[in-house]
């Protein structure tokens, strides 16, 4: 059974609130019982935050640079061309 909450917010939050829970459709209540439940979810409720803490020698700064590493771990400057094989020929043009 739900129970009645009474909070106060700055008239500056409450517009952020409402314009979010709005483009989402949702009412400001059900909002903030979403944010209830992802800010108070464990770790064992949450895959994402289990998985925090496994990948080691990862970059300090990986946070915050992090469109850099993921250029440059993954994203090819050029189109890599494999040794030995060419392009397949053009057809003659005929009109």
């Amino acid at each position: 059974m739900s129970k009645p909450l009474q909070v106060y917010l700055e008239e500056r939050e409450l517009a952020r609130l409402a314009a979010w829970a709005r483009a989402r459709g949702w009412t400001k209540s059900q909002a903030i019982r979403a944010a209830v439940r992802a800010l108070t979810r464990s770790r064992e409720e949450d895959p994402l935050l289990a998985s925090s803490g496994m990948l080691d020698a990862l970059p300090p700064d990986v946070s915050e640079q992090f469109d850099r590493h993921l250029e440059e771990t993954f994203v090819a400057k050029t189109a890599a061309r494999q040794p030995g094989k060419k392009r397949p020929a053009r057809s003659a043009l005929r009109r």
